[in-house]
């Protein structure tokens, strides 16, 4: 991943052309993590739930999911303001958003304008149909039919084994298809990098450098700060977590797409003992409902473009951005261009901070995606390890063990084999009585 990251990067800088030409090869990896990424997620969720002991054991992981999430987005979105305030990244430009051409950000306003509503948005979480939820690949819409049809098989009990028994077959197939699509991500890595590179150049990136400067120093100071003191509190070391799901950060810095690495990441948190239900639950909830890069994008997005077009902005008026994207951020990774249409909606809403001002960010947001997406990913990470160790579902010895690099190769090679299914209770099982018993063994361990 590393090689190819570079060399693409070399390609990009040195034969643009051919490397903006080899886009397709990035894009053909995405494509395939997504035709398996619905199946996975409405999987794992069901089989999570199904396993649980109860509604009760539901609510108590959700609840505490739901608040981690939302302190560390509050957290994420404050960092951002601070930093953005402190490097005044936008001051200088003198911009007049009256004179910006608007046609390059015109898709992203028109979807923006679609949703703004928490109406909307409570709407659009109910599919229309369950086959639509996966066509679309919308993880919001996945999420509810997941929880709902889990919930169904677990008031089934031992009558719900059948369909149990073939999700277990079915997800475990579904990991053996992402193994083979890993093989090719060093070289999906090395187009999109290429790409990047060719396509926008570096020159290009002087006039928003400081901006960018301080978006990958906000990221940084997040995941070494923040969420180092949570892997502190939660009993492991974050830089050998790092280090154990580096090969997700290399695809993720590759592709610019957490997305890309849901599927490897929940096998990969279910080695380092994790109970799989908390496993199922948490890691696809976390995609939609903690983006913490995404949310210190936003707050330095939106005051940038208020620096850059002399826009006077009170305390008052950025703790209004602030609440504002404390709603506006959750759910939007299902949608396509998220990024953009997110703020978007949230600068229109407010009517203060010019829309126009988004053309600013078009040059370097493809730089920029890659440290919301690998801050993604990593906060998500850290986060079920964080939830699994508060609800007592986290085995401490198997974690210690595999972050010190005690795994067997056998091990690591068996995280897409299904031989290896075993050792997550994922056959020859169905019901609550094993998701209570896994979550008991972890508890104990976790003691």
């Amino acid at each position: 991943m590393l090689i190819g990251v570079i060399a693409g990067g070399l390609l990009g800088f040195f034969y643009p052309k051919l490397g903006a030409d080899l886009k397709p090869l990035g894009d053909v990896f995405i494509r395939l993590i997504k035709m398996v990424f619905a199946p996975v997620i409405f999987a794992m969720v069901v089989l999570g739930i199904a396993k649980m002991e109860s509604m009760k054991e539901l609510g108590r992981v959700g609840l505490r999911a739901l608040i981690y999430f939302e302190v560390m987005s509050t957290f994420a979105l404050l960092l951002g303001l601070i930093v953005v305030n402190l490097g005044k990244p936008g001051v200088g430009m003198n911009v007049d958003a009256h004179t910006l051409d608007t046609t390059s950000i015109a898709n992203y306003t028109a979807a923006a304008a679609k949703s703004t509503g928490v109406t909307d948005f409570l709407l659009n979480m109910i599919p229309s149909s369950a086959v639509d939820a996966l066509a679309k690949n919308d993880i919001l819409q996945i999420l509810v039919f997941a929880t709902v049809f889990g919930i169904a098989l677990s008031h089934m009990g031992r009558r719900a084994k059948p369909v149990v028994d073939f999700l277990d077959a079915f997800c475990n197939s579904m990991f053996i298809v992402v193994g083979m699509i890993m093989r090719i991500a060093p070289i999906a890595a090395f187009g999109a990098i290429a790409f990047t590179v060719g396509k926008y150049g570096l020159g290009s990136l002087v006039s928003l450098a400081q901006l960018m400067g301080c978006m990958y120093l906000t990221c940084v100071l997040f995941v070494f700060v923040v969420l180092g003191l949570v892997a502190r509190v939660s009993g492991f070391s974050l830089l050998k977590f790092l280090r154990y799901i580096q090969d997700e950060i290399f695809t993720v810095l590759g592709t610019s797409s957490s997305e890309s690495v849901v599927p490897q990441l929940m096998r990969k948190l279910e080695h380092a003992g994790v109970a799989k239900p908390v496993v199922g639950l948490v890691v696809p909830a976390g995609v939609t409902f903690n983006p913490d890069g995404q949310c210190i994008y936003y707050t330095m997005a939106a005051i940038f473009i208020a620096q850059a077009t002399n826009t006077p902005l009170t305390l008052t008026d950025q703790l209004v951005v602030l609440g504002v994207l404390m709603l506006t951020s959750k759910g939007s990774a299902g949608v396509t261009g998220s990024g953009f249409i997110t703020l978007a909606a949230t600068l229109a809403s407010m009517g203060k901070i010019p829309v126009a001002g988004m053309v600013l960010l078009l040059g370097v947001d493809r730089f920029m995606s890659e440290a919301r997406a690998i801050t993604n990913t990593i906060g998500n990470a850290v986060g079920t390890m964080a939830i699994a160790q508060w609800v007592g579902a986290l085995d401490r010895d198997r974690m210690q063990r595999v972050l010190n690099g005690d795994s067997t190769a056998e091990e690591m090679r068996g995280l897409y084999s299904p031989d290896e299914s075993a050792d997550y209770g994922t056959a020859d099982h169905g019901t609550a009585d094993h998701g209570t018993a896994e979550l008991a063994v972890a508890r104990k361990a976790s003691a």
